[in-house]
């Protein structure tokens, strides 16, 4: 998702893994330990919350998050949470990293302390204020100034259920001062000027009111110095909200509330154009430079998958590394074990491309077994004195037959992409190793199952399998199957030797059964043939996603906030319903085939954030997520599942139908043609939403930030060109088969690379130049933009 600048779109993305918090105060009662939960927030709006840990004061999470942040934010704020036994939450203390300085804890384990969360804090927003200076003479003959303020200064009238009030209401405040100040000598004396501004502020508090006995909620603040004003007495600005000054009292000593262990990644790309290359040998092209300039070949496969997935070439760019990655390997027991470009680019793909696919084949099982809690363990070292060994395999080998049985008889259920891929990498393999009959399997199975299927059982919330890491016991039981159903898949001639453990090897004895492999063999050779059938209708629902959201009735009704109800969502590759709750009958269901369009729908429509429509033959259903991430993700899944139907719309109404006509664009008809096109599709043999220009904006940074090694590739193509001897050992790792060629295209890219970064540092000066503080998108009190300014100006001699 994407937040828009003029000439260049800024795409925000954070990988979070919360590890674990100590130190926390006990519970002041006879039970000490708590039972916490920790959120994320962009601002105040939670985006992601964790299980809960019960009975710990240090507490253990391990729970990764990742998402797109669609808007701009101030802070990532991190709340810790003790839930009592009554089911109410208290805030324990919170973390809040300031944008501007995500940067320094980039990729590193960190604890930070907890802070008091405190009401008069927690604020957010921004607002308006017109501030003009007038001169009046009184009767008395003395000169008056008079501020006009033009803002929610004083007392404002209420507004009522918004979140963007539009108070326009003047206030004037008098400044006297001699008579023989004149206007001009006011102007122009600044020792004058500078104590009036000293000694003057404007204080402008914002409210929620309320009619409990707690008094009205305090949702921030500004201060503004009457300097502000300059020669003209103008002052016409935004700014953003602060807290009280006065906030907190004692300062809180370091580790009083505990702290939490935090790793942060934050990404923020800024896109422009760039011509990707593409040539003969693929060890020339700039897709497998990349891959030899990037420290980590997963660095330089994300965003090649992305861009080749998007632009539909994603077979042939994989058949080409691969093809060369064969041709270079000796022997067939090592064929893709290493981790290449090509590995860690098939790995991608399946990742992306494969969702649905685990979907439909491992999350019903995985949630019986996370549900069911059965004990599985079957090393008698760890046994409990309460379990049985032989009760524990047997349940152990039911959950494996299960899942074995699910893949072996998926075939028809993989996706196109992925089964074309393995045809080439089959093609390949058994080219290349002509005597091992077994290669056209073990190229394939070493992918499918120990690079895909594996590590969805043994870590089900990596793959969106399940909400959260599972609990000890069942991660313990995962890691079992894990194992188990990677040894069948590979095919190994003695599989006893694969387990380390006595006990797994024993227990492996059930499955020594030629059927086991048989049927590996047969999966197989149906997800590695080439120009397959079409993919058949899955005749099982299967869940996709579920929640609770506010949706507005679905009828012509105008009562306003009475049409909004907060009901259980649900949607199936079938089917999308809304419940009054979990587990009851569906109030509404709308067939997968009867949606035309999923989009945004804009705030100004009924004054509500993150909501979005669902477009049908009819009419559309007005929904509102419960924050900017799940609305977004919501759409995403919406629009995939339906990205295939015939008549889905080109063109569609931002806004609501309300009042007998279309709030965008005033047609009174409710049935006319959209007047803003729809989103763009998806590819439908992949499901995948790509934007090509962010991709390609990822490699051109990874190009600049591996200079240096594009040039010690060329100097080492020239060494080769002219040397055929041995190397110098800076060279050697590179590989290189037509050095000739890839010197043309490494030119190319520096050249590229260089052109980029003008265009990117004149934008940027551009910019600088356009900057208005004070503005709506730039108000006072944003410390990154003071920052930013600050680094703009040591560079330019430009002035805002």
């Amino acid at each position: 998702m994407a937040v828009e600048e003029e000439g260049l779109r800024v795409f925000q993305s954070v990988k979070i893994k919360i590890g674990e918090a100590k130190n926390i105060p006990p519970y002041p009662g006879p039970n000490r330990m708590r039972d916490c939960y920790c959120t994320v927030n962009l601002d105040q709006e939670e985006v992601f919350r964790t299980k809960i840990i019960e009975k710990s004061l240090c507490p253990f999470y391990g729970e990764d998050f990742y998402c797109e942040i669609p808007r701009s934010f101030r802070h990532l704020s991190f709340y810790l949470f003790d839930r009592d036994v009554f089911r109410r939450d208290f805030s324990i203390g919170k973390v809040a990293v300031k944008k501007e300085d995500l940067q320094q804890y980039h990729g590193k384990d960190t604890w930070f302390p907890l802070q008091h969360v405190s009401a008069d804090s927690e604020v957010q927003g921004k607002v308006h204020l017109d501030l003009r200076l007038s001169e009046v003479i009184t009767d008395s003959g003395g000169v008056c100034h008079k501020l006009a303020s033009r803002s929610d200064a004083k007392k404002t009238k209420v507004k009522r259920k918004t979140n963007n009030p539009q108070f326009e209401e003047t206030f004037y405040f008098e400044v006297t001062r001699p008579l023989s100040h004149t206007k001009r000598q006011f102007d122009m004396e600044e020792e004058d000027v500078d104590k009036l501004a000293l000694s003057i502020n404007i204080l402008v508090d914002l409210w929620n009111a309320s009619n409990l006995k707690f008094g009205d909620e305090f949702l921030g603040g500004v201060k503004v110095p009457l300097r502000a004003l300059g020669q003209d007495g103008v002052h016409d600005a935004w700014y953003y909200l602060q807290p009280r000054d006065n906030v907190g009292g004692k300062p809180v000593k370091v580790d009083e509330l505990g702290s939490l262990r935090l790793n942060i990644v934050y990404t923020e790309d800024h896109v422009k154009p760039f011509m990707f290359l593409s040539c003969q040998p693929v060890s020339a092209s700039a897709a497998h430079i990349l891959g030899e300039a990037c420290r980590e070949k997963q660095e330089a496969a994300i965003p090649l998958v992305r861009l080749f997935l998007h632009y539909g070439n994603i077979v042939p760019f994989l058949s080409a590394i691969a093809h060369a990655e064969v041709n270079r390997t000796q022997d067939p027991n090592t064929i893709f074990r290493g981790n290449s470009l090509t590995s860690k680019c098939i790995d991608e793909t399946m990742k992306l491309a494969g969702n649905h696919y685990l979907q439909v084949t491992l999350k019903p099982i995985i949630d019986e077994i996370c549900t069911d809690h059965k004990p599985c363990e079957i090393d008698p070292v760890k046994l409990k004195e309460s379990e049985n060994l032989e009760t524990n395999r047997e349940n152990l080998r039911q959950y494996v037959d299960q899942i074995f049985k699910g893949i072996t008889t998926s075939g028809v259920s993989c996706p196109t992409v992925m089964c074309d891929i393995f045809f080439s990498l089959r093609e390949s393999a058994a080219t290349r190793f002509q005597v091992d009959h077994d290669v056209k399997y073990t190229a394939v199975s070493s992918f499918i199952f120990l690079r895909f299927f594996a590590p969805a059982i043994l870590s089900p919330n990596l793959f969106q399998l399940r909400p959260h890491h599972p609990d000890p016991a069942t991660s313990r039981t995962l890691t079992l199957i894990s194992k188990t159903i990677q040894t069948l898949g590979s095919l190994a001639k003695s599989k006893s030797a694969n387990f380390k453990e006595t006990y797994m090897a024993a227990f492996y004895d059930y499955f020594n059964e030629q059927k086991y492999a048989d049927a590996v063999k047969n999966f197989l050779d149906l997800i590695s043939t080439s120009g397959r059938w079409d993919q058949k209708s899955i005749e099982t629902p299967i869940m996709l996603k579920e929640g609770f959201m506010i949706k507005r009735a679905q009828g012509r009704n105008r009562f306003g906030m009475k049409n909004f109800k907060k009901r259980w969502f649900r949607l199936t590759n079938h089917e999308f319903t809304y419940h009054r709750t979990k587990g009851e009958g569906a109030l509404c269901s709308i067939p997968i085939e009867n949606i035309l369009a999923v989009e945004r729908l804009e705030e100004e429509s009924f004054k509500m954030k993150n909501m979005f429509q669902v477009i049908q033959p009819e009419r559309a259903l007005y929904i509102q997520a419960n924050n900017c991430v799940e609305a977004r993700d919501w759409i995403d899944i919406l629009t995939k599942v339906s990205q295939c139907n015939r008549k889905r719309l080109s063109t569609y109404h931002p806004s609501a139908y309300l009042n007998g006509h279309w709030l965008c664009c005033k047609t009174s008809a409710d049935t006319a043609p959209g007047c803003t096109p729809c989103t763009g599709g998806l590819p439908a043999n992949i499901q995948l939403d790509v934007d090509g220009d962010r991709e390609t904006e990822r490699i051109y940074s990874l190009f600049s930030t591996y200079m240096n090694k594009l040039v010690n590739m060329q100097e080492a193509c020239g060494s080769r060109s002219v040397y055929d001897g041995p190397e110098e050992e800076e060279y050697s790792s590179f590989v290189i088969d037509d050095p000739q060629e890839t010197y043309k295209t490494l030119k190319l890219i520096v050249s590229s690379v260089q052109t980029l970064e003008q265009q990117h540092t004149k934008y940027k000066r551009d910019k600088f130049k356009k900057t208005k503080i004070g503005s709506q998108e730039h108000p006072i009190g944003d410390k990154s933009l003071q920052c930013y300014i600050r680094q703009q100006s040591e560079s330019s001699t430009f002035s805002i």
